[in-house]
């Protein structure tokens, strides 16, 4: 996809309207027949342990007193929970905990305790699975990998906020004390994340995990005094591949669902960014309406489109900034929308009025996270709320305009 339009040769006609859209979706057509987009869609394999789970949940009881359901809003499931004494919390855990560990409003401590007795259980599962010469090399190769993932984010220590094993999995890792937290920063991830991908031993920060981790160092070294955490979220189902699915705003609806529980649920009341990356950055834009006024900042890096035409089109009150690397091949993705196909105007053109941030030595699509990037650098001041060392796109203060003076250091 180009970037701005050309202006118009001198005397020449401008295109209509219609010619315009027309050439625009012959372009997206050429792209999909060329460049390998295709309607593929994730498989549903994995194991049925969630919904075995949630069918059990449905007719549990702790001292007499129904469960909430699985799908009760934050509040309600706060005010079950708080009404309950330890010994209780840990009963309905140990019985229940791939339930427990995915309840928005739930105690943290609860869930991460739940998440850690889940990937176990889930790990015990895919081990079986590796074993099993009924299923195909391949499906025992997966399980295998699973197997891995899940014991590697069951290690002491990690603090795990959510993990389903249905599909292609679920799951989000805090970094930091987010009980204490004054500022809470949110990494959504692009196409090709599952569980399996959420952490990486090469390329680590191209992933989740090492996108939260770089982020976390980099905070911690610009606001040492003020008390922050990461969550790395694949807490939605993400495209495969630069397919159908990456086209249209699809599963970002349901990703946009999830976000807006998610970020409604934090404990206390710290501010939060959240950080878009690539396909990422649609479900951010399509949540943005409904988030919490907790949500202060909507950063976006390498995106094809927010949904919307401009920031006025969010209909937020968070600050919206947009970074893109110039080698990052995103650009030549068409920024339109039309028949559902494509996600809209790019938002670091001018037009759209986004804060744009330097990217710096991002290097590309998946670079934005890597330590000593100007991107990773401002990444920290946003999410730390201090902006007095952001360096803008421009070269000059333009992205820090109308920022207190109090804000900026």
């Amino acid at each position: 996809m180009p970037g701005p339009a050309h202006p118009t040769a001198l005397g020449a006609e401008p295109r209509p309207a219609a010619l315009r859209t027309l050439l625009a979706l012959a372009v997206v057509f050429v792209l999909l027949a060329t460049t390998g987009w295709t309607a593929v869609h994730r498989p549903e394999g994995g194991t049925p342990l969630r919904a075995a789970a949630l069918a059990a949940w449905a007719s549990a009881r702790i001292d007499g007193r129904p469960v909430p359901p699985a799908n009760a809003d934050a509040s309600t499931v706060a005010r079950f929970f708080a009404g309950l004494d330890g010994a209780a919390r840990a009963r309905l855990t140990e019985a229940h905990p791939l339930v427990v560990g995915n309840l928005d409003g739930a105690p943290t401590a609860t869930r991460y305790r739940a998440n850690l007795l889940g990937l176990r259980q889930a790990g015990r599962v895919e081990e079986a699975r590796g074993r099993d010469i009924a299923l195909t090399p391949a499906d025992r190769a997966t399980a295998d990998r699973r197997a891995h993932r899940f014991a590697s984010l069951a290690e002491p220590g990690r603090q795990i906020l959510a993990f389903d094993p249905t599909g292609t999995g679920l799951v989000a890792e805090v970094f930091g004390d987010l009980q204490r937290a004054r500022r809470v920063s949110v990494i959504v991830p692009g196409a090709d994340t599952d569980v399996i991908t959420f952490e990486r031993t090469q390329r680590h920060f191209t992933a989740p995990v090492g996108m939260a981790e770089s982020l976390y160092e980099a905070q911690r070294a610009a606001a040492p005094g003020s008390p922050t955490a990461v969550i790395a979220w694949a807490g939605y189902s993400a495209p495969t591949g630069v397919g159908m699915d990456a086209a249209t705003g699809r599963m970002a609806v349901d990703g946009a669902a999830r976000l807006k529980s998610l970020t409604g649920a934090l404990p206390g009341d710290s501010g939060v960014a959240l950080f878009c990356h690539s396909y990422g950055s649609v479900v951010c834009g399509v949540a943005a309406r409904e988030l919490p006024a907790r949500v202060t900042d909507i950063v976006v890096a390498g995106s094809p489109g927010m949904r919307a035409e401009n920031v006025d089109g969010l209909h937020t009150s968070a600050r919206v900034w947009a970074t893109r690397d110039e080698g990052d091949w995103i650009a030549d993705v068409p920024h339109l929308e039309v028949g559902g196909l494509g996600h809209g105007a790019d938002p670091v053109s001018p037009g759209f009025g986004a804060r744009l941030l330097s990217s710096a030595g991002a290097k590309s699509h998946a670079g934005y996270f890597t330590p000593g990037t100007d991107s990773v650098r401002n990444f920290a001041e946003v999410g730390s709320g201090a902006f007095g060392s952001i360096s803008c796109a421009t070269g000059d203060d333009a992205c820090r305009r109308g920022i207190s003076a109090a804000e900026q250091g």
